[in-house]
């Protein structure tokens, strides 16, 4: 069963109820074994294009990944980006801001950190916290010291989203290539893998009181996930909603996405010149020498 990316990218063109969007499709995969075998097929395919777009060094990609806790997002990351040479990608997970990042816009913290031509970043979580957690959670603001007629939460919102477009439409004009991923994750599943962390010692440290405590705004959070996949996924910056209640399909579903978006770009290695070549020769001449 193929996987076709263009399933799960979000209309720039019209309006997606969330409730709609599924967060479990049928599995590609018929066996455990075909899933690995697949994955590594990708993870192959992978390795070679982040090769060819290191060594051309003409576009810059950068990777957001969202979701609610639980959703897969560091499972989706590390297997996924596994054969990827460290020295063209840097992952950043963007937590609570700290005092020097409150003192700048909210769309500077994750600026210093984008991705250089030649080179994949990976953002978990991003700057569209600040319109999701800080939307459920509207206190946050008060912290972030605006002005305050930019406190308006009838507009506040449309404005940021209005800011994050502009952005990923000046990077896209500049050679960033952007695609963000939404685990869509539902709320029996993160039941169950909070569950399932509890009694594994390498996993409940993940757990804590705040997350459950989330759960409650579980209504708000999604209100908060449509609006803003409806406002912000465009066709030069789309959004993925990736159903992440299998984690397998999930990470062939990203995969998948990635490869693609690759794929689309024009790369190609550095041509070799004339005066490269006689350069190449004469240093392939010198080590014949040394026999």
């Amino acid at each position: 069963m193929k996987i076709h990316s263009k399933d799960f990218r979000v209309p720039h063109d019209k309006k997606i109820d969330i409730k709609r969007l599924p967060t479990i499709v049928k599995p590609f995969c018929e066996s455990k074994k075909e899933y690995k075998d697949l994955l590594e097929e990708h993870i192959a395919e992978l390795t070679s294009l982040q090769q060819l777009h290191y060594a051309s060094n003409r576009y810059a990609l950068l990777l957001i990944f969202q979701g609610m806790d639980s959703a897969g997002k560091d499972g989706a990351i590390r297997h996924v980006m596994s054969g990827v040479n460290p020295e063209g990608c840097e992952v950043f997970s963007f937590k609570q801001p700290s005092a020097e990042e409150l003192e700048h816009d909210f769309l500077w913290r994750t600026t210093c950190r984008l991705p250089e031509r030649g080179r994949i970043g990976i953002f978990n979580r991003s700057y569209y916290e600040e319109v999701l957690i800080v939307r459920v959670h509207p206190e946050i603001l008060r912290t972030q010291r605006l002005p305050e007629e930019l406190l308006d939460e009838k507009n506040i919102w449309k404005e940021r989203y209005r800011s994050i477009v502009d952005l990923e439409r000046h990077l896209y004009r500049n050679g960033t290539r952007i695609v963000k991923i939404f685990l869509n994750l539902s709320y029996e599943e993160q039941r169950k893998r909070f569950l399932a962390r509890i009694d594994v010692p390498d996993k409940n440290w993940k757990v804590s009181s705040s997350d459950n405590h989330e759960r409650k705004y579980w209504k708000d959070y999604m209100e908060a996930y449509e609006d803003c996949l409806n406002a912000t996924s465009t066709r030069h910056a789309p959004w993925y909603a990736v159903p992440a209640d299998d984690k397998d399909n999930a990470r062939l579903i990203v995969s998948r996405i990635v490869l693609d978006t690759l794929q689309d770009l024009k790369m190609a290695y550095p041509k070799t010149t004339e005066k490269r070549r006689l350069e190449l020769q004469a240093i392939g001449r010198q080590l014949k020498k040394e026999k």
